[in-house]
């Protein structure tokens, strides 16, 4: 009986380890990117990323001169450059924020190895 006893509580241990690093890694991975997701599409709203790539080659406040077709191509480019910048910035800060995220449990074992 307490042989049974012993091999149910470490079966146990070692489920509760496997159940935290699936919670640390897989659940965090999906929290995470729906909410960096959510962002950008709130961000997109201010931006509108989309919408000035659908109309990049359309004159500017519908001024269909030669200088609004020009002036219209360029803000309008500058903007996507622009909001294209902020979308990297904000993309690489949330991956390296995931990266120091999921190297916190690797860099706590190391330390209670290491001594």
């Amino acid at each position: 009986m307490a042989n049974f006893a012993l091999v149910y509580i470490g079966w146990r241990i070692l489920h509760r380890f496997a159940e935290f690093f699936r919670h640390w890694y897989v659940v965090s991975y999906y929290f995470i990117g729906r909410y960096l997701v959510s962002f950008l599409e709130r961000l997109d709203r201010t931006l509108a990323f989309r919408i000035t790539l659908k109309y990049l080659f359309h004159p500017l406040y519908q001024d269909y001169t030669v200088i609004g077709y020009i002036l219209g191509f360029i803000f309008r480019s500058f903007r996507l450059v622009a909001g294209g910048l902020v979308y990297a910035a904000i993309i690489l800060a949330a991956a390296a924020l995931y990266l120091v995220w999921l190297l916190v449990p690797v860099f706590i074992i190391y330390r209670i190895v290491q001594g």
